[in-house]
């Protein structure tokens, strides 16, 4: 099932290319100027033309978007067309350029398919956190002794845009800037169904998210209280969890703390585990915590090794997995999500390497995340069980947000697992009817830290 040598060898070839990539001076280093952008990745594009030169050019719609529409019709590129496709009948080819996750999920999957498009850069960053990212890059940013908290750094901004490990590689994907906050009208997160059986699990609710320290100009975590996050999700359906609500506040690298609402019981909960590998409630033991948005901290149960850069098709400007007004089935099939919705283009990527520490639990003690050079978006992950197979493969899917200046964020995502042949999407809109909304500044009372607390989290759930 697992396939374990194909993983091996396929790994092994993810790693001569990564060292061949440092071996040869991969731009990984020093600072921005002529060969890197503010960020850290290289300004140039790739020897065969096929990765273009970054040209700091924020992304902007066609005229006549406004919040509301969708973003798919406004894009300047919605009319390209794939340049080819990937399937199990010429996998092997591109097998350099693709994770080992990639590759075996294609070669057990009866008709999946990866259709890859042009090359667009269109991440950039606003100016106010491009000076922030210097700010970070003269040593503002400062992660504690064991790698696991940030201790200081200038936001919002990239904190370690040369990053010297593997933990600061993944703290620059967890403080991408993604406004102040992010409200979803309507969340659907969908469970395909047991072997057998044509049953999904399709909970949905409103969701709020908002990063104190991500207001214009510049914060340190210790303004904010040392929060990283507050997180707000209710459920309308299905009935058995209708009315259940949580708030979760992300401290900069320790555990998280839960409230939960059961309206059974008409009370709030402290739920002090709810982080790492522990299963999300209602989701048959398929979701754990950690992997929302491909990786979620905390992060200090692993040791983070920074294994260079390879070239790698990844999801780019997918604006079909952000359709709200599309029907959920055309978009979820049985085994996995419809290609047509799915756009790949070849970037570079860095790859980081996380090894479950002695002493240490996870359901999956090796991991591996694969971070794009223009944004730190972690945009492909993959899970390796307790005998050394290949597990579990996430994607997650960019666009750029108009809202923030053309900013590349991520929210949908997608979650194979490879052993069992079940997936979950999240954190997308596909047929809520709504359309998710960033927020650059809002004044609103759930976008204050006064608003996570146990008792208010029972007098909302209780209205």
């Amino acid at each position: 099932m697992h396939l374990i040598s194909k993983v091996a060898l396929a790994t092994a070839a993810v790693l001569t290319m990564v060292g061949g990539a440092l071996a040869t001076g991969s731009q990984g280093t020093g600072p921005p100027g002529q060969d890197l952008t503010v960020v850290g990745a290289e300004r140039a594009g790739n020897k065969d033309g096929t990765i273009p030169t970054w040209e700091d050019k924020k992304d902007e719609p066609l005229p006549g978007w406004s919040y509301g529409k969708y973003r798919g019709d406004f894009w300047k590129y919605k009319d390209e067309r794939a340049l080819f496709s990937i399937d199990a009948s010429n996998v092997d080819k591109y097998a350099d350029k693709l994770s080992p996750g990639q590759v075996q999920f294609i070669k057990q999957t009866k008709d999946y398919r990866m259709d890859i498009y042009p090359t667009r850069r269109n991440a950039a960053y606003p100016d106010w956190i491009n000076e922030n990212t210097k700010k970070n890059a003269a040593g503002a940013a400062k992660l504690s002794a064991d790698l696991t908290t940030l201790e200081d750094a200038a936001l919002p901004g990239i904190p370690f845009p040369n990053p010297k490990n593997g933990a600061e590689a993944i703290w620059n994907n967890l403080l991408r800037y993604e406004g102040i906050g992010i409200e979803w009208p309507r969340t659907l997160t969908a469970v395909s169904p047991r072997s057998g059986s044509s049953d999904w699990l399709e909970p949905a609710g409103p969701q709020v998210c908002y990063w104190p320290w991500a207001k214009k100009g510049t914060t340190r975590p210790s303004e904010v209280g040392r929060e990283y996050m507050y997180l707000y999700f209710s459920y309308d359906t299905p009935a058995a969890l209708a009315g259940q609500g949580v708030f979760q506040i992300y401290p900069f690298g320790k555990v998280p703390e839960t409230f939960f609402y059961f309206p059974g019981q008409r009370r709030v909960r402290r739920l002090p585990t709810y982080a790492y590998d522990a299963p999300q409630i209602g989701f048959e033991n398929q979701y754990p915590i950690d992997t929302v948005w491909v990786i979620m901290p905390p992060i200090d149960r692993f040791d983070w090794k920074l294994l260079g850069k390879k070239e790698m098709y990844i999801p780019y400007n997918t604006f079909g997995m952000y359709d709200f007004n599309a029907r959920l089935h055309d978009t979820l099939w049985p085994k996995f999500l419809n290609p047509a919705v799915r756009r790949y283009e070849l970037h570079r990527v860095w790859v980081v390497e996380a090894t479950l520490k002695k002493g240490m639990r996870h359901t999956a003690p090796r991991r591996t995340f694969y971070l794009d050079e223009d944004t730190w978006l972690a945009l492909v992950g993959e899970d390796y069980d307790a005998s050394g197979a290949l597990w579990k493969l996430r994607e997650g899917f960019p666009i750029p947000v108009w809202e923030l200046e053309g900013v590349m964020d991520h929210k949908a995502y997608v979650h194979y697992d490879l052993a069992n042949g079940r997936y979950i999407q999240d954190q997308g809109t596909i047929g809520t009817g709504k359309d998710i909304h960033w927020f650059q500044e809002i004044n609103d009372p759930r976008f204050r830290a006064d608003f996570y607390t146990s008792e208010n989290l029972r007098a909302i759930s209780e209205r």
